[in-house]
Formats: structure tokens, C-alpha cells, sequence
């Protein structure tokens, strides 16, 4: 069952004013954030229904989000050529199932640590880089 009031089941304006829907995929759907410090850096958000834990899907789902989680990693890799890519799954304060795809560049912001959540000062894109790191990405799924 879907929740009013989650940005992730609802898709407001909070939704949009943070991140750009890229796809749906097979149990979530791709959004590109728009803070770009970590080039790339993308959401797989659960899409079937509102939870919050990875525990809390059936095998079958579980297994289509790791593969969803699995495809977008890949194409975000091949569209900005990390040299890794971070996986995090929080929702301590936004409580839906997610997860963050952070590429990080040797030498680039905390390479050798853990990613920031808000980086400061944010880094925006053009509508034109956003659409070009879009089409890549959607090239490479």
C-alpha cells in the first residue's frame, strides 16, 4: 500500500525538487539527484508499495530490487566511469526503501570515506547537464 505522505509514493513536489525521474525499472524507479558533487549519484527507490526495510519484501521482490539496484549501478558506470561506486540504504529520517549510487572519483569529494549526504556548498547542474547525464545513463540500462 502506497503512503500520501511519502515524497517516494506520492511523487510531490519535495520529490522533484530534489531529484530528476530518470525510469521506472522492474519493482522501482531511477531518479537522478540534482545535487551533483558525486557525478551520477542516483536513487533506486522501491516502487510496488511503502516500505521502509529491505527485510519486508517477499524473496521474489527482494531479489528484483538488488537486480534493480545491480542494473543501475552498471549503467551509471559506464555513462561517468567511476572509479567506485558507494551503496547506501538509510531512510532514517525519509522512511522508504532506497538506495542511494554514489560514483566516486579517485581524488574527487571523500574519495577513501564515506559519501556526504549534504554536501556543502551543493553542486548544480544545467538543464542541459542534466539532461546529457540522463541520456547516458539511459543509454548504458
Amino acid at each position: 500500500m502506497k503512503d500520501p505522505n511519502c515524497m517516494y509514493c506520492s511523487e510531490n513536489e519535495k520529490l522533484d525538487s530534489l531529484m530528476l525521474y530518470i525510469c521506472d525499472m522492474g519493482v522501482s524507479k531511477l531518479y537522478l539527484f540534482r545535487e551533483q558533487t558525486y557525478y551520477g549519484r542516483c536513487i533506486v527507490a522501491y516502487a510496488k508499495d511503502h516500505v521502509n526495510e529491505f527485510y519486508e519484501l517477499s524473496d521474489e521482490d527482494a531479489n528484483a530490487f538488488a537486480k534493480d539496484i545491480r542494473v543501475a549501478a552498471e549503467a551509471i558506470a559506464k555513462a561517468v566511469n567511476p572509479r567506485k561506486m558507494n551503496y547506501g540504504m538509510y531512510s532514517d529520517k525519509l522512511p522508504h526503501l532506497h538506495c542511494h549510487l554514489v560514483p566516486k572519483q579517485e581524488g574527487g569529494h571523500t574519495f577513501g570515506g564515506t559519501f556526504e549526504m549534504n554536501v556543502e556548498p551543493p553542486k548544480y547542474l544545467t538543464e542541459e547537464g542534466y539532461a546529457e547525464i540522463i541520456a547516458k545513463i539511459k543509454a548504458n540500462l
